[in-house]
């Protein structure tokens, strides 16, 4: 990832935050032999861990990877969208994408059934909570059974990720006014209407303001 000072995301609470709110991740790997390959699962954030991942793959994406045997990097992206030089109102201007990403990078530890169950527990558990009746993998004695089958098709890994580059270009480098301009038509209805990306705009100034 292109290195810009201004727009870096340097801090490992602002990231690990990120994930919690983004959980679908891309699973990328070199594997000789094969080249580039990659998966999608959701991940979550292990508190347990200075700063590290869990999550499964299912049966055979473990072997595709090769996993546990080499780096990897997992690409984890917020909300993103086009921003339209027209927003600006300020002459020479050119089109741009505002978007918030992070590359994880470590090597994969693969889990026991048992540990992978619990992660298997924790995802759902993660998913389900914000709905009314949420359907837990351990809800009913049938349910248990049947988790306890399907796991051996999955296998589960923790990731600690050794390092990270992160980056958030939200118009940090332009005017206020500029910036309330692109905020305003991003939650104008539209063909480029985008809240969640004008909501991480706002927040990202609000944050630097009280910094300052």
């Amino acid at each position: 990832m292109r290195y810009t000072p201004d727009y870096a995301l340097d801090d490992v609470d602002a990231v690990r935050a990120l994930v919690r709110e983004n959980p679908w991740a891309t699973l990328v790997s070199h594997v000789p032999g094969r080249g580039l390959v990659a998966s999608h699962y959701p991940v979550l954030v292990d508190d347990a861990e200075p700063f590290a991942l869990v999550s499964h793959v299912g049966r055979p994406d473990e072997a595709l990877h090769e996993l546990g045997t080499r780096e990897v990097m997992v690409v984890v992206s917020g909300p993103s969208g086009y921003v339209s030089p027209s927003w600006y109102d300020t002459s020479p201007a050119v089109p741009t994408w505002n978007f918030v990403v992070a590359h994880l990078y470590g090597t994969p530890e693969l889990l026991s059934d048992e540990e992978n169950l619990a992660v298997l527990d924790r995802l759902v558990a993660h998913f389900e909570a914000p709905l009314p009746n949420p359907f837990l993998m351990h809800r009913t004695l049938e349910n248990s059974a049947y988790a306890e089958r399907i796991v051996h098709g999955t296998v589960g890994f923790r990731l600690p990720v050794t390092r990270f580059e992160a980056k958030q270009k939200l118009s940090q480098d332009k005017p206020d006014a500029v910036v309330d301009r692109v905020v305003a038509a991003l939650r104008a209805p539209g063909p480029y209407e985008n809240s969640a990306l004008a909501d991480r705009m706002d927040a990202i100034r609000t944050r630097e303001e009280e910094a300052r």
